[in-house]
């Protein structure tokens, strides 16, 4: 996979993509980061790629004809252009496998107070990870690609991913390591005792369990199964 990001300011990449799981990835060839600098595209002696708004208002609004040119250059048809944004579409696990099966992906930082409403024009998709405001994209695009990298194959073990939290529509059931015992807490005993059948069964209701009681939003938008329909039961009833 190719992804290329977009942005004003590429060193703040640089730990992003510069450690752990990406970097691995990365070196091993699973994926190619590639950053490019908007400035690159500016026709101006001083590499201006903002001006001040029509109609007045505080801040600096990204020019379109900068950013245009950078997309182009950097695009093919294969390409699918996200632009980071607080008015996209609220970022999700299923967002983030959507965007893992993409050949190129990428992924345009806005920066400052905003950027010109044409710049909608030559993109595929928006994306917002939150309903807050950041100084721009960059962090935005950094949890993008985290999130998609990590979903490639070979770039962790395939049952890591498909145990996270959300990989099923469920928060995850609580983990432990040694010790077994810590300050007069210990770990579950049916996590210890090898049978797997009931380890399965203790794992699918502690994921429910944390799914009902803090996003109980999951749930309402989720086909349960026979099973979970008893254990949610059972986890009601333990709460009452």
């Amino acid at each position: 996979m190719k992804i290329k990001i977009l942005t004003l300011f590429p060193n703040m990449f640089e730990g992003i993509l510069g450690e752990s799981i990406l970097k691995r990835a990365i070196e091993s060839g699973i994926c190619s980061v590639e950053l490019i600098d908007i400035r690159a595209y500016s026709l101006d002696k001083h590499h201006h790629v903002d001006d001040t708004p029509y109609g007045g208002g505080a801040g600096m609004v990204l020019a379109c004809d900068v950013v245009d040119r950078a997309i182009a250059a950097n695009t093919t048809d294969k390409s699918y252009k996200v632009l980071m944004t607080p008015q996209g579409r609220t970022y999700k696990q299923a967002i983030a496998k959507e965007l893992a099966s993409k050949e190129e992906l990428v992924l345009i930082c806005g920066h400052y107070e905003g950027f010109d409403e044409r710049i909608r024009d030559y993109v595929d998709d928006e994306i917002s990870i939150g309903d807050y405001v950041l100084t721009g994209g960059e962090l935005a695009a950094g949890v993008v690609c985290d999130s998609v990298i990590r979903l490639l194959d070979h770039a962790i073990r395939k049952e890591s991913s498909e145990e996270d939290s959300f990989s099923d529509g469920l928060l995850e059931y609580p983990q432990y390591t040694r010790p077994v015992e810590y300050k007069g807490v210990c770990v579950p005993e049916v996590l210890v005792n090898g049978n797997h059948k009931l380890i399965r069964e203790y794992r699918l209701k502690e994921s429910l369990r944390k799914t009902y009681l803090r996003r109980p939003d999951l749930l309402e938008a989720r086909a349960l199964t026979g099973e979970e329909e008893k254990l949610l039961k059972e986890i009601k009833e333990e709460s009452e």
